[in-house]
């Protein structure tokens, strides 16, 4: 039996003591979330749930000129809500025009709407930067007996960026496939959500260049419900102006109204949604007038 290096035998009290400290400096495992503290949640970069107790959202009443889309996507979400088929939806289009305020509001309505005793939708959304996470994240809720919308807004691939494989597996290539009490919502100005030098890309270097297209493209065929939003009309505009207006009891000559809503758009080069709520924000700031936002 050799004698213990004496070099070592000095050095043991220093590393015990070194590895209990980075063993208390370590985080605890994980344990099953309590999605019962929130209807809403945000998942994290390291990859746990963080409750949202109150969310960022307008009225679905507020939201004009998306009418078809609406009624399309409330459809779909009542009909998840209440146990039977739906289908994960991508929500393409021109930006501002309400696509990821529909989502939100779409969630608060069914969620105002149930009946007494049954359980309330939950809406968990996911960053673009986390979504290779998605399979983790599905694992977690699968055992819930709740129902999930995951949500991402404006989700999109350029370049070499290959989580979108990720993103396909989940909702519908795994081997487990999507669980049955999840659906995916996703917002997007691209129809593909793949930049069009991406795909173009692809066509130009690879051996197959129709394969290599079909692949990158498939993605967006993993949404059974695609729902297109375009730019609105002038009329359809000033409608969004009116019933922020009546919503929030804001005083102002109807012509003058019409006037400066419609120059501030001009001076955008947008007519939206969004540019409409800078709008009334703006003129509620002049009035003087809170904007109450619990809708």
């Amino acid at each position: 039996m050799t004698a213990a290096d004496p070099t070592l035998t000095a050095l043991l009290p220093l590393l015990t003591r070194i590895a209990a400290a980075l063993e208390r400096a370590a985080p605890a495992p994980a344990g099953a979330p309590d999605l019962s503290v929130a209807d809403a949640f945000v998942w994290l970069a390291e990859r746990r749930l963080q409750p949202v107790p109150k969310v960022n959202r307008v009225a679905m009443g507020l939201l004009r000129g998306i009418d078809r889309m609406r009624d399309t996507l409330f459809d779909n979400t009542d009909r998840f809500a209440r146990g039977l088929p739906a289908n994960n939806a991508l929500l393409w289009g021109a930006r501002g025009m309400g696509k990821s305020s529909l989502v939100k509001a779409v969630h608060a309505e069914i969620n105002a709407r149930r009946a007494g005793g049954t359980r309330p939708l939950k809406l968990v959304e996911i960053h673009r930067e986390d979504i290779e996470g998605l399979p983790e994240l599905m694992g977690q809720l699968r055992a819930d007996p709740h129902r999930f919308i995951v949500f991402c807004d404006d989700l999109s691939f350029d370049g070499q960026d290959t989580s979108y494989k990720s993103l396909k597996a989940a909702l519908d290539g795994g081997i487990e496939g999507r669980p049955d009490n999840v659906l995916f919502y996703a917002t997007s100005n691209r129809r593909h959500l793949l930049a069009r030098e991406m795909v173009e890309n692809e066509r130009s270097t690879a051996i197959n260049p129709g394969e290599a297209v079909e692949e990158k493209v498939s993605l967006s065929d993993r949404f059974g419900l695609w729902l297109g939003f375009h730019k609105c009309s002038q009329d359809e505009y000033l409608a969004m102006i009116d019933a922020y207006v009546t919503r929030y009891g804001l005083d102002l000559d109807a012509a003058q109204l019409r006037a400066e809503a419609l120059e501030w758009a001009t001076t955008r080069g947008s007519r939206s949604g969004r540019t409409a709520f800078q709008y009334i924000q703006d003129l509620a700031g002049r009035l003087g007038k809170r904007l109450d936002d619990e809708v």
